[in-house]
């Protein structure tokens, strides 16, 4: 426990952890650019059966489009033109009754007034291929939940700064792949290695982060780390409105990641990790230099590589950890378990919201801008709400609240629609006030020495939920109210298990799973449990 005593002499606080957070808000604004670049990229136009062929025959030569339109495609109940089916013959105007309908025989017409180009338009993936393209982001997400365990365990065994330049390359390699990809199969094998690489971004840059500040500034820093999130959705939609064509836009969401490969020669391993893992001449100069940049170089007068070897000595040995430890002691099962239920709450209801987001009356782009807008006020008011609460008590409300909002909706018309997309977004409000809380307050929970792989198996849980979410949509052909009833079950059933785990409020970290069986030691010099 005693680098937090070595932080807070060198600040915990300054501005050597100023830069740390601005240099990774560079790659991290590229995760909601990702991670939501479906409800753009995978959006399906309105479309119709290609009656081009029709050209040929002898009853539409003296026809105009509508004409031709009426004897070729039928009409919805709506009133509106058959998405998905034609008529085998084109027939008289009076005499459909009696036609025989078939799927379109030659492809399909899309509407590209929004569009030009997205996944459904290049391969045809509507009416009975209208799955494949969902599909599309329940293969991204599991490779996010590959990625996430396997670079939790590389970053605990090899170090996060190192880790991070590998997904740095990778994600750009896999997005420019998937951008030129020459058919589906070959897309969604590039997706899902995106996905896998992204991870790695996502969990060791806050564990990162969270490693290099002090006791009673994690809040704070949670709170501003989480804006890198509304912040790259604002980007996102304003890309995805000014370029229209899925492949330009892969790559124009990816590009921040360029910026990200070259400031990545100025970003700091973890003198923590590096400590805990024996590291001491290495862990000494990161310290030193945090010390330097903030100021505190009178302080390194006491700390040496050997005091700070002494420190860990006794209990680094040679040993390496492996997820196999999240559950070795009773205490850890507890963590392990109950946290991985309720970032599987927590991801299952944030994304089974922000993937639906023509349900509310407006266009993607508004939608989707609203929901980030409404994300900064909700954060800011957020870091208050966890210094007055603390991370048990606001982890469990902010769920119960998004469950209450998601029941409230499952009783408004569909035709009221501002009143859906109102509580729509006080719903994802509370949805990502959760998602920021869990976030931070993991990486509290979990020791140093498996503090990534505990992230990476929670991030694990957390996007096999949101593969399933999606799919939960299909359960309206049961009952149109099973969907959001299920949402709110889960969200439910979460915040009540978050009630279990440890307050970690002005607690030091841990950094050995020896240290989850002690009472938490308070920067005041408190216990806690």
């Amino acid at each position: 426990m005693k680098f937090d005593n070595i932080l807070s002499e060198i600040d915990g606080f300054g501005k050597f952890q100023i830069r740390l957070v601005l240099i990774q808000v560079l790659s991290r604004i590229t995760l909601p650019c990702h991670f939501l670049l479906n409800n753009f990229m995978a959006e399906i136009p309105s479309h119709r059966c290609n009656i081009s062929a029709l050209d040929n025959e002898s009853i539409s030569l003296n026809l105009t489009l509508e004409q031709k339109l009426a004897v070729s495609i039928p009409l919805e109940e709506d009133g509106t033109l058959s998405s998905c089916l034609m008529f085998s013959h084109p027939h008289l105007l009076n005499s459909s009754r009696d036609a025989v309908l078939v799927e379109c025989q030659n492809g399909w017409v899309y509407n590209d007034s929004d569009f030009k180009s997205t996944l459904a338009t290049e391969w045809d993936l509507v009416c009975s291929r209208k799955s494949m393209n969902k599909a599309t982001a329940t293969i991204f997400f599991i490779g996010v939940m590959c990625g996430a365990p396997l670079f939790g365990f590389l970053s605990d065994r090899f170090g996060r700064r190192r880790m991070l330049l590998v997904s740095y390359l990778s994600s750009m390699t896999f997005a420019g792949l998937s951008a030129f990809s020459t058919s589906y199969i070959m897309f969604v094998i590039m997706r899902f290695f995106t996905g896998m690489s992204l991870a790695a971004i996502s969990i060791i840059s806050i564990v990162l982060n969270i490693e290099w500040f002090g006791t009673e500034q994690r809040t704070l820093f949670g709170i501003i780390f989480s804006l890198d999130w509304t912040v790259g959705t604002w980007i996102l939609v304003g890309i995805a409105y000014l370029v229209n064509e899925w492949r330009p836009l892969i790559l124009a969401v990816t590009s921040p990641l360029l910026l990200a490969l070259v400031a990545w020669r100025w970003l700091p391993e973890s003198a923590r990790w590096l400590m805990a893992n024996g590291k001491a001449d290495a862990a000494y100069y990161y310290i030193k230099q945090c010390a330097e940049m903030n100021n505190r170089s009178m302080c390194m007068a006491t700390i040496t590589p050997k005091t700070l070897l002494e420190t860990v000595e006794d209990k680094t040995e040679a040993r390496k950890y492996t997820f196999i430890d999240l559950f070795r002691t009773s205490s850890m099962r507890k963590m392990a378990i109950c946290s991985g239920i309720v970032w599987f709450g927590v991801a299952f209801t944030y994304y089974g919201i922000s993937l639906n987001i023509t349900g509310f009356g407006l266009n993607p782009y508004l939608t989707q801008f609203v929901f980030a807008s409404i994300e900064m006020p909700m954060k800011i008011a957020l870091y208050f709400f966890l210094e007055k609460v603390g991370r048990r008590p606001a982890q469990s409300i902010t769920l119960l609240t998004t469950a209450l909002f998601l029941f409230i909706n499952m009783f408004v018309a569909k035709e009221k629609w501002v009143i859906r997309t109102v509580v729509g977004v006080l719903g994802k409000a509370m949805s990502e006030a959760s998602f920021t809380i869990i976030f931070f307050y993991t990486t509290e929970l979990y020791p140093t020495v498996v503090r990534q792989n505990g992230l990476g198996f929670t991030s694990f849980v957390a996007r096999m939920a949101v593969a399933i979410s999606p799919l939960i949509v299909l359960l309206e052909d049961v009952w149109y109210l099973l969907p959001a009833l299920t949402y709110c079950a889960m969200a439910v059933v979460s915040g009540l298990v978050a009630l279990l785990l440890t307050e970690t409020q002005n607690t030091k970290l841990p950094e050995f799973i020896e240290d989850i069986d002690k009472p938490r030691e308070k920067s005041t010099g408190e216990k806690t449990i």
